[in-house]
């Protein structure tokens, strides 16, 4: 089931997600509810917090991406990250390198903004699965870069926090004009007798 993806401006992004307790069946649906939207969207990563679930738990697919290269090391073995995708991260921990590098980045909960942004070269996350195993993955590439913004989501962290203060500048207007349309969007889909648009 497609769930709607919280855009720029909502509450729901800036909450710390809680730890995942227990991988029930309502964690598993979240998840492949989760998938479902983020392909719908054409993204690659898409966090609870996306979907306004306050939760330590992201989705991550990079496999559609093929001119933006990633490797990735698995429990400590080199592996093909196409064949471990889709990722579904679990209370991840996170670990970076000290060599940064700059790139564009895109968020579906800014739609059709993307600025450059710095972000660490290497990382390495431990996380447990969908099957409760705890695993260790090293990535670089886009790989890396969509782990670090996901998981920054997980946190209440988002891309704009991260972008140098001129790239953010360039685009306040644009963000002003998002975060004012969402509040709106939230304060009429509160009201007890707003007529809801059809799906």
């Amino acid at each position: 089931m497609k769930l709607l993806i919280r855009k720029y401006g909502d509450p729901a992004l800036r909450i710390k997600g809680k730890p995942v307790a227990e991988l029930d069946g309502s964690i598993r649906e979240l998840a492949e509810n989760m998938l479902e939207t983020m392909r719908a969207a054409n993204g690659i990563g898409l966090a609870a917090q996306q979907v306004g679930e306050a939760l330590q738990l992201t989705v991550v697919d990079v496999s559609a991406v093929e001119d933006r290269p990633s490797t990735m090391t698995w429990n400590g073995r080199e592996v093909n990250p196409n064949d471990h995708m889709p990722l579904v991260i679990i209370n991840p921990q996170i670990e970076t390198g000290t060599e940064k590098e700059i790139a564009s980045e895109g968020c579906l909960s800014f739609p059709e903004i993307s600025a450059d942004v710095e972000r660490a070269e290497w990382t390495k996350i431990e996380a447990q699965t969908l099957d409760g195993e705890r695993v260790e993955i090293e990535a670089t590439g886009l790989l890396a870069r969509a782990l670090q913004h996901e998981i920054d989501h997980l946190n209440g962290i988002l891309f704009i926090d991260r972008m140098s203060s001129a790239a953010k500048s360039s685009l306040s207007s644009r963000l002003k004009r998002l975060q004012k349309e969402t509040q709106r969007g939230l304060t009429t889909s509160r009201r007890p007798h707003a007529v809801q648009p059809a799906l």
